[in-house]
């Protein structure tokens, strides 16, 4: 879908949808669309008295106008009550729009920016989230489905924006919005792909195909690039894996060391049976997902590499299956981490962060600022947070944690503190090796958290993204399946950083 945006009044543009808003509990229209409303001899106002229009949240009416202006219908979307419009909330209300939209198989649609003008946001945010909700809204993933099967889809979105003076902000908004959702539409994609398509060596060509194009560099290791490295942890899990397991190391501003360097990591496990330590058959398809923490960091690198973003960005993902056979690590195996440490294996599900163990130590050699982990690492964080609510942080540094903080609060990408306390550590006690890879069932979350701590001497934050990156049900601007968490949160860190 083609974004523009126009100067003008709404009502007097020629194409077949237009979308406007109105807050709960408004009588008496003003702004675009008292002025839709005048146009259309006082519909809109007729309506809300006779209870039709009620401007709650996401609540969407069509109006035709027939032939009183050049739109084939207007659409009115509610922002709910005035004191609680935040940029959640107009994101949610474009997104039922558009949607609406679509459903009515509209082709040129132009839009008011909801919240710029009464509700008091800047003309830049609130374009940027009419956009986010907008086009994340109407994502879908059928690359993969027959064409007869897939919907049609409208042509052109066009902001609307009254005040010449603001059409340079909204501009400059609109198209570095849609290099975001770019990369977000990027990590979706990944994440719905099936796992005999979303391999590592998948992964590993999309990152090569985004390094080549942004002028990264890239590191892509193999088992014996691994070894050489000592990574016996990330070895261990691949063992038993039959596609080859990659390690993908990207570079942006690669050689500007008088930049400050930022390490992103994601855990890339393509198909997770478990191994050994099989999971249930029931719902094991959902662990096609398992990498939704390395797709959200090729992901961000894309909007990172569209923008050029004045930092050292590293993006670290460790990718492989977890598979049994023959070849396939064992619980009660001891395994060396590149660090030296080694690891008694009490569950092989436990794989994600053995992976992690050595991309971790592995982002040492940058000498980095800052490192962020995501990955979907425990069942016991989606119990703990609930589910698409908000990811499990942990952070061993003030500051970082409190920019992770806003940002997840900017983009409702949101993140929530867990305790990394010392106590825990009692947990991975083993006595055969340094440590072991699980704590068991109690402290699940902290467990895997304080494992992770082993191999860092850096300020670091480890984001459990396990109740985010996947939705079972079609709501707001959040579709069935992958929901793209994190490149949104990573890419407003990183732009305030």
């Amino acid at each position: 879908m083609e974004c523009k945006v126009v100067q003008g009044e709404i009502e007097k543009l020629p194409v077949d949808t237009i979308i406007s808003s109105l807050f709960e509990g408004v009588q008496e229209p003003g702004g675009a669309t008292g002025s839709i409303d005048r146009s259309i001899n006082g519909l809109i106002r007729e309506l809300i008295s006779s209870g039709d229009i009620t401007g709650k949240l996401g609540s969407v009416s069509v109006i035709y106008p027939r032939g009183l202006i050049p739109a084939n219908r207007v659409l009115l979307v509610g922002l709910g009550k005035r004191d609680n419009l935040d940029m959640e909330n107009i994101r949610i209300a474009s997104a039922q729009a558009i949607k609406k939209a679509r459903e009515l198989n509209a082709k040129d649609v132009a839009t008011v920016i909801h919240g710029s003008g009464s509700g008091g946001f800047s003309h830049a945010a609130a374009s940027q989230a009419v956009i986010e909700g907008s086009l994340l809204g109407i994502y879908r993933f059928d690359q993969l489905k027959s064409s007869e099967e897939t919907g049609a889809d409208i042509n052109t979105l066009t902001l609307v924006e009254f005040d010449p003076t603001k059409l340079a902000e909204v501009h400059t908004s609109v198209t570095n919005t849609q290099k975001i959702i770019q990369g977000v539409f990027l990590t979706r994609d990944l994440v719905n792909l099936p796992p005999n398509m979303a391999t590592p060596t998948h992964l590993a060509q999309t990152a090569q195909q985004i390094a080549d194009e942004f002028d990264m560099k890239i590191t892509i290791g193999d088992r014996e690039w691994a070894k050489n490295n000592r990574m016996g942890a990330y070895l261990g899990v691949a063992k038993g894996a039959g596609e080859p397991p990659k390690f993908i190391i990207m570079e942006h501003n690669s050689s500007r060391e008088d930049l400050e360097t930022i390490v992103l990591v994601g855990k890339g496990i393509t198909f997770d049976t478990g191994g050994i330590s099989i999971k249930p058959s029931e719902k094991m398809e959902e662990m096609k997902t398992d990498m939704a923490g390395a797709a959200a960091v090729i992901g961000t690198m894309k909007v990172v590499g569209m923008l050029n973003l004045p930092l050292r960005i590293i993006a670290i993902t460790p990718c492989t299956e977890n598979m049994p056979d023959a070849q396939a690590y064992r619980p009660a195996d001891v395994i060396t981490a590149s660090n030296g440490k080694t690891i008694e294996i009490i569950s092989t599900d436990a794989e994600g962060r053995l992976i992690l163990a050595d991309a971790l130590v592995y982002a040492k050699k940058y000498a980095p600022k800052a490192v962020i982990d995501l990955a979907t690492l425990t069942g016991a964080c989606v119990v703990a947070l609930g589910k698409n609510t908000a990811a499990g942080m942990f952070c061993n540094d003030n500051t970082l944690s409190d920019k992770l903080s806003r940002s997840g609060d900017k983009t409702h990408e949101r993140v929530w503190p867990l305790p990394l306390w010392d106590e825990y550590r009692k947990n991975i006690e083993s006595n055969v090796a340094d440590i072991k890879n699980s704590g068991g069932r109690n402290s699940g979350v902290s467990s895997s958290a304080i494992f992770l701590k082993e191999f860092i001497d850096y300020p670091w934050a480890h984001l459990d993204i396990a109740g985010m990156a996947l939705s079972e049900k079609d709501e707001g601007y959040t579709p069935l399946g992958g929901t793209g968490y994190g490149v949104r949160l990573l890419v407003d860190l990183l732009q305030n950083w």
